[in-house]
């Protein structure tokens, strides 16, 4: 079995339930409670897990909280002047 996202237009739903209902035994929905809650939410995923393999492999490095935060804090020093 494959699972996909499927997006159907709102004038076309009934017509898409009804073959979804005529071809039951082949067919299952449920809803994604990711897509819920973020419906980006698999592409922010991937893209998350590319950056965490960027920086594993060495392609990237990530900056340590205290250079991180001592970068803040330049910042704002020069936006209070």
């Amino acid at each position: 079995m494959q699972t996909m996202a499927v997006q159907i237009q709102d004038n076309f739903i009934q017509n898409f339930m009804s073959y979804v209902d005529s071809h039951s035994e082949n067919i299952t929905i449920s809803k994604d409670k990711n897509l819920e809650y973020d419906p980006y939410f698999y592409e922010r995923q991937k893209e998350l897990h590319q950056i965490k393999n960027d920086i594993d492999s060495g392609k990237i490095k990530m900056i340590e909280n205290e250079d991180f935060w001592s970068d803040i804090d330049s910042f704002v020093e020069t936006l209070q002047k």
